[in-house]
């Protein structure tokens, strides 16, 4: 017998038995390395254990204002998040109920729920779904992405079981109820109680707990504000579930699908958005955009809500009146207009309101024109009339609409010179009611502005206006733009001339003067802006009338440096030109630097640096970053005082006589640059100082005599006026070192029997004057000083 022969001899000898245990030990193995092998793949990127212990959701940053309310928020997925113990117990119930009745029994799968999808699925020939639990959603939310395969279930059937291993079932229920979405942009039950009831999830009642609960299901297909019928559907559905499940009465569920709920969105009125955008920057830069977007920091800030709306709405209509004075641009467009009208698709202001509101103004349609009149309708809906009186300004049109000189007058128009029937007009309610029927004709100004207003006793930046339109234009003109003051600088160069020991009473002369520059082959004269001179004057008179000619002579006087020095010493970080130009404003600089300077006068000479952020938190409410006030005496309470009365003179008989109607004790400034490019007005009561510009981005003229009296000065009048209401009346503090002496203001010396010209002036102690003057001065004799210091004419190395 072969060797072949015998073996298949010994072969015959096994029982089938045998073979069975074998081939079934081969295949399990087989099987087992294959499973092993599955799950390895399955497994080997999946967290640890520690990563469940870590979690650290995406929140929403908070931006506040002075008083606590919240004005603004960074964020990808809009998330606050809220622990288990506030999160009141028919929310908890209700979700339960909803995604996974067995919850609080299984391990982190349903093993009957899995058996019972994969038949229904197996049946219908898809891909395995459904049955998902809490603990499954959390993982797959939190790690996984949405796609339907079958490696993604055994992820997520694993991690779920991890997850169990190393949470509590309340660890797990909080996590799903902070992560989850619930539509219309809110991750997370605190977002989503805001987002449909504007409250807090702690006041949540029993339907309003299951609305919520049967969102996360289909968000979008469940919202009150798409499908109301399938979201008071569902809202009964969880309902009926938490009666199955014993977590409430059939009574106490009919009571809650009997109550009819009030959505209401949480609306963060849009203000302050360059002020929140200059935030946004400085966080970022300081601590990234991940910490920014997703950390939860809670930024409390300097800014005041009522100021802040005041700010914008001077500013919106006080460029609106420049931009009128300039001249009407005409109609924003043309339809043709009958019985019949239906707008066009390229014009869906027209056919609905809220699509008509653009940049502040609304769009309508002029549908009549009669002599008195013309007929207007708003967004297809709202009718109403502009009258003769209410269009006027527009008798003034621009042949060209960025060249304000080609501006023509028409005379004796009707409301037929102005609009035709088809124009699309921008206009204004009367009385801010669009039922009312009565409106105004406007348009978008393409003039800009800024105005920013601090308390100059802390720097707190309390209002911030960088533009017209943050939509139009993200540019920070309050804070960014760099531009001429012209006279609103001069107040620098008068605390220069005090610190020098000069008084408001030194004699100065307002006289023609000529400056050559040989190199150039240029020549400079500076002039007043009455195009006259006004002989020998005090420096009170020099600032108050805004007397150049004479300004230039102090500055000459003085000394370039002495001003730049004092101007930096004020906070003033701008470059500033190294000539006798100075003297009129020729250095650009910021909204916000000046107006910070010009609180060191309010403020008895202490500088503290402007500043918008008070304190910041983390998550954990650690401090990152606090506020701390570095006051430093920039100048003595002497000369901030003297130059604070000064310019009090300004506001009461001055070129900023407008604003002493707010009839308060006030100091401030006008400035206006050649050729009226910049208008400007700076000013402060001792409790907030307040600055406005007035200009076109590319620097070209605001049109003749758009002077910062005339354009500026308004909208600082009205804001402070309405601003100063509510705030208490004060008054400058006087230091110990000012003492009051009348004089005679055209010698400067104390008054004698035959003055004609006295007047009570305020000096520091030891620069009153000590006699009178034996003869009126001379304007010769300035004359003279000017020929032996400077010669007959001065250079300059730049203009």
């Amino acid at each position: 017998m072969n060797t072949f022969q015998k073996f298949f001899a010994g072969f015959r000898t096994w029982s089938w038995l045998r073979m069975i245990l074998v081939s079934s030990l081969v295949l399990g193995c087989i099987g087992t390395g294959t499973v092993l092998g599955v799950l390895w793949v399955a497994t080997r990127d999946l967290p640890t254990f520690d990563s469940f212990q870590d979690y650290q959701p995406s929140l929403v940053s908070r931006v506040y204002a002075d008083n606590g309310e919240i004005i603004g928020q960074f964020f990808i997925e809009r998330r606050l998040y809220t622990p288990i113990a506030q999160i009141p117990k028919s929310m908890t119930q209700a979700i339960v109920a909803v995604e996974d009745t067995r919850f609080l029994e299984h391990p982190g799968l349903d093993i009957v729920g899995i058996g019972r999808a994969a038949w229904t699925n197996l049946k219908k020939g898809g891909r395995f779904q459904g049955a998902s639990t809490i603990t499954q959603q959390l993982a797959r939310a939190l790690f996984l992405s949405p796609e339907r395969t079958y490696t993604r279930k055994i992820k997520e059937l694993i991690l779920a079981i991890k997850m169990e291993w190393v949470l509590t079932k309340d660890q797990i229920l909080e996590m799903y109820l902070n992560q989850i979405y619930f539509g219309h942009g809110a991750y997370g039950i605190a977002a989503a109680t805001l987002t449909y009831f504007d409250k807090s999830v702690t006041e949540l009642s029993l339907p309003e707990a299951a609305f919520l609960a049967g969102l996360p299901k289909a968000p979008n297909t469940y919202s009150p504000y798409r499908n109301p019928e399938l979201a008071k559907s569902r809202k009964e559905l969880v309902l009926h579930r938490m009666v199955e499940a014993g977590f409430i009465s059939e009574e106490e569920a009919q009571t809650a699908i009997e109550k009819t709920l009030n959505y209401h969105r949480q609306s963060l009125e849009q203000i302050a958005s360059y002020f929140i955008e200059d935030i946004r920057q400085h966080l970022v830069e300081r601590y990234g955009e991940s910490l920014v977007y997703k950390g939860g920091l809670q930024i409390y800030t300097t800014l005041n809500i009522r100021m802040q709306k005041l700010a914008e709405e001077t500013l919106q209509r006080g460029l609106r009146q420049v931009d009128k004075r300039q001249g009407w641009r005409g109609p924003l467009g043309h339809v043709e207009f009958t019985k019949d009208f239906v707008p066009p698709d390229e014009y869906p202001e027209l056919q609905n309101p809220r699509a008509a509101m653009v940049h502040g103004l609304y769009r309508g349609l002029v549908t009549n024109v009669s002599k008195q009149s013309a007929d207007i309708l708003i967004g297809n809906t709202y009718k109403g009339a502009i009258t003769l009186k209410d269009m006027q300004w527009a008798e003034r049109r621009l042949k060209d609409v960025n060249d304000v000189g080609t501006a023509i007058v028409q005379k004796d128009v009707t409301p037929r010179h102005i609009l035709k029937i088809g124009d699309i007009v921008e206009v204004l309610p009367k009385n801010g009611n669009l039922e009312s029927g009565s409106f105004v004709l406007e348009q978008t100004p393409l003039v800009e502005g800024s105005l920013l207003a601090l308390d100059p006793r802390t720097g707190a930046v309390q209002a911030m206006a960088g533009g017209y339109d943050f939509a139009r234009s993200q540019f920070n003109r309050a804070v960014a733009a760099r531009r001429q003051p012209g006279s609103a600088f001069k107040p620098l160069i008068y605390a220069t001339a005090l610190q020098q020991g000069l008084t408001p009473a030194t004699l100065i002369l307002d006289a023609p003067v000529v400056y050559e520059d040989e190199e150039l082959d240029r020549v400079w004269k500076p002039e007043n802006y009455e195009k006259r001179f006004y002989g020998t004057i005090t420096l009170r008179e020099a600032l108050r009338h805004s007397r150049n000619a004479a300004t230039v002579r102090l500055l000459e006087q003085i000394g370039v440096t002495a001003v730049v020095n004092v101007a930096n010493n004020l906070g003033i970080q701008s470059p500033l030109s190294q000539d006798l130009s100075l003297a009129l404003g020729s250095s650009s600089v910021t909204l916000q630097e000046l107006t910070s300077a010009y609180g060191v006068f309010s403020n008895q000479g202490m500088w503290l640096q402007p500043y918008q952020i008070t304190l910041v938190k983390d998550v954990n409410g650690e401090i990152l970053e606090q506020h701390l006030f570095e006051p430093r005496q920039a100048m003595s309470q002497e000369n901030a005082y003297l130059t604070t009365n000064m310019l009090m003179d300004v506001i009461q008989s001055g070129t900023g006589r407008r604003a002493k109607r707010i009839g308060r004790p006030l100091a401030g400034k006008t400035g206006t640059t050649n050729g009226y490019n910049d208008a400007w007005f700076v000013g402060y009561a001792p409790n907030v100082a307040t600055g406005v510009w007035v200009g076109f981005d590319s620097v070209r003229t605001l049109g003749r005599l758009e002077s910062g009296a005339h354009a500026a000065l308004p909208i600082w009048t009205e804001f402070m006026e309405q601003s100063l209401q509510n705030l208490p009346v004060m008054t400058f503090t006087i230091p110990e070192g000012i003492q009051f002496a009348q004089v005679d203001t055209t010698t400067g010396d104390l008054p004698t029997k035959t003055s004609r010209h006295i007047s009570t002036e305020v000096f520091r102690k030891g620069t009153e004057p000590g006699k009178s003057a034996d003869q009126k001065a001379n304007p010769m004799d300035f004359f003279e000083f000017d020929r032996m210091n400077s010669g007959t004419s001065s250079q300059l190395s730049s203009f």
